[in-house]
């Protein structure tokens, strides 16, 4: 029986192990934790969003880096093979908006004791709070792992290695860039590594008088110079330092390395389904209901609360100013305002706020339909390490799956 030794205990280390042990392999699993899973336990906020039921389209469309790369794994093993997989597993599982996947639970803890389950009853050797410190390497093959445990380092001899070690973010869970040490030591380049899915630091004063709010149905554009890097629909939040939420967290992955060159410009339209015609129509309406109100008091039908004195500040409208004696042109300038508020990028929060690592092992040195090293024989890679990565939605965590699946079918019996 030969035998594989797998680097790390998160998503893809586990499907990895799962995987090669149903295949006949002694399988050791090493994790320098004191439990596996530890990443994927704070996933989703905790919920886990497993992987994300829209069709193939969407699937490979949700892919930011190296989309090409990720064809054979995907099609090797779907999100719809994910959902069979722990179906079987025993997991009742439930589909919500953006066809996101949850246990039904709503706990992480109940994805991670399914796959224990099967680890156990495949009899996989899991080795807990030990870290591996090398691989070994002879006559161009992975033939094993130096680990060490409780101060003392020792050999485990394998016939096949699968790097899952993860990539940089949440470091406190045990993502330290290991994989990417091993991966250099062994001939491999790595491709420069940012964070990702990550909330953006801003330059305005103004915004921290925002903290907290939430807006829903808004549309943004995110600008490097006069070019459209990203665009699209949905939910943001403003925070002490800037701005977050779904539709920030996924601009992030496109401006990530652009940010480190320069600033960006993010532009809100906090009324997306009306022209600029209709707003300023709708603006009209509204003052000609009330046309002694005060400016500043003018604007609560369409705005929230928290928003409107940041607006009128912006707008360089005297607040006091009585709604039938605003001209024209400052209305056109409040409709232009409100159909485009703008906020200058000043960076990314860091690694330990960033949901995914950008960046990683470069994916032409691997082969993608077996995840094995163009450089090593029986070395293979998996997981976030790899210079793959995708937009929120559990689009991530199915690569994880793919990727662990595609290295431990294709091990060499």
């Amino acid at each position: 029986m030969k035998n594989v030794v797998i680097t790390g205990g998160g998503p893809a280390g586990m499907m990895a192990a799962i995987t090669a042990a149903r295949r006949g392999f002694k399988v050791t699993l090493v994790e320098k934790n004191e439990k596996l899973g530890k990443k994927l336990f704070i996933t989703g906020k905790g919920r886990c969003n497993i992987t994300n039921a829209g069709d193939s389209e969407d699937l490979f469309n949700s892919i930011v880096t190296n989309r090409k790369f990720m064809f054979s794994s995907f099609n090797g093993f779907s999100n719809y093979d994910t959902l069979g997989f722990f179906d079987e597993l025993g997991l009742q599982i439930k589909i919500e908006r953006g066809n996101r996947v949850f246990p039904e639970s709503d706990h992480s803890s109940d994805v991670i004791g399914a796959l224990n389950r099967e680890l156990k009853r495949l009899s996989v050797d899991v080795r807990l709070n030990t870290e591996v410190k090398d691989i070994i390497v002879n006559g161009g093959k992975a033939t094993g792992v130096v680990v060490k445990c409780s101060g003392k380092e020792s050999t485990i001899q394998a016939d096949n290695v699968i790097v899952a070690t993860g990539g940089n973010s949440y470091q406190s869970t045990g993502s330290t860039g290991d994989g990417y040490r091993f991966a250099r030591k062994l001939g491999h380049s790595v491709t420069p590594i940012v964070p990702a899915l990550v909330p953006f630091n801003v330059a305005e004063d103004w915004e921290s008088d925002l903290q907290g709010l939430s807006l829903k149905n808004v549309s943004i554009v995110v600008l490097d110079g006069k070019q459209e890097i990203y665009s699209d629909f949905g939910e943001m939040l403003f925070t002490h330092f800037g701005v977050s939420g779904p539709l920030i967290l996924s601009a992030s992955s496109f401006a990530a390395r652009r940010i480190k060159e320069h600033p960006l410009k993010l532009v809100i339209d906090l009324k997306p389904a009306l022209s600029q015609e209709q707003l300023d129509e709708r603006i009209l309406r509204d003052f000609d209901e009330e046309k002694n109100k005060a400016f500043k008091n003018s604007l609560d039908k369409l705005l929230p609360k928290k928003m409107i004195p940041v607006i009128v500040r912006l707008s360089d409208i005297d607040g006091n100013k009585k709604v039938n004696e605003i001209t024209k042109q400052e209305r056109q300038k409040l409709v232009s305002l409100i159909k485009g508020l703008e906020l200058t990028i000043t960076g990314l929060r860091g690694f330990n706020e960033a949901i995914i690592t950008q960046g990683g092992i470069n994916v032409r040195e691997i082969n993608p339909t077996t995840m094995e090293s163009k450089l090593v024989k029986n070395l293979y890679f998996a997981g976030e390490v790899l210079d793959v990565d995708a937009l929120t939605g559990g689009f991530n965590l199915q690569i994880a799956w793919s990727t662990g699946y595609a290295a431990a079918d294709h091990l060499d019996m």
